[in-house]
């Protein structure tokens, strides 16, 4: 058996690989378990949870989340992706927001990613940039750390555009995005396609999250 730290569950994929699999598919899973993302502490099996996972319109909110994540993410697995939908369904509800819109940001970000690294240097989960985590004292590379610091700025946008004309959603993504000194400077949604273009995709996931 190939000891890795973490949660069993990926010793017992990786014992079953090597057990019941020919040489070239043990290095295949070998290498999907040491690079698979998993949350310490190690969490029991649940029962039923592929249940749960396709019990449609009727899920709870975490199990919705979690099959978009999945969807995104092929590496996350089960477990793992519904433990990251509650922490998001934990922190939406703390600060005000629905559940599905923080999750739809979060996938649009960084597809549930924790490792997570874009060509501007934003990194991790919520995609923070190293200015902003430290201004808000997140850990950008933790998820749960950056989910609930995303689930804190994104209300607090919000909150400071409610009440404008505009939909405060749309400018709360909008500053995510580009900033707040761009919707100041714009008194909206600023022009940039990239900005639009991503108010739109975060729509779009939100409502799937929520009809599925």
């Amino acid at each position: 058996m190939v000891p890795i730290p973490g949660n069993p569950l990926v010793i017992v994929f990786v014992a079953a690989t090597l057990t019941f699999s020919g040489p070239a598919a043990r290095i295949e899973g070998v290498r999907d378990a040491a690079l698979s993302w998993h949350i310490p502490p190690p969490v029991p099996i649940m029962r039923g949870l592929r249940l749960l996972m396709d019990a449609g319109r009727r899920a709870p909110p975490a199990a919705k989340i979690a099959r978009e994540a999945m969807r995104a993410n092929p590496r996350l697995g089960a477990v793992d992706a519904l433990l990251l939908g509650t922490d998001v369904v934990d922190a939406a509800r703390a600060n005000g927001l629905p559940p599905a819109f923080l999750a739809a940001t979060i996938l649009q970000e960084s597809a549930f990613d924790p490792n997570a690294v874009s060509s501007a240097g934003a990194i991790g989960i919520a995609q923070f940039t190293v200015p902003t985590a430290q201004e808000y004292g997140v850990d950008p590379w933790d998820p749960r750390a950056a989910i609930r610091g995303a689930s804190q700025l994104l209300s607090a946008y919000v909150t400071r555009y409610r009440g404008r004309a505009g939909d405060p959603y749309a400018l709360a993504l909008a500053a995510y995005d580009a900033g707040p000194a761009a919707v100041a400077t714009y008194h909206g949604v600023p022009p940039y396609v990239e900005t639009r273009d991503y108010i739109i995709d975060i729509r779009d996931r939100w409502s799937r999250i929520v009809g599925r």
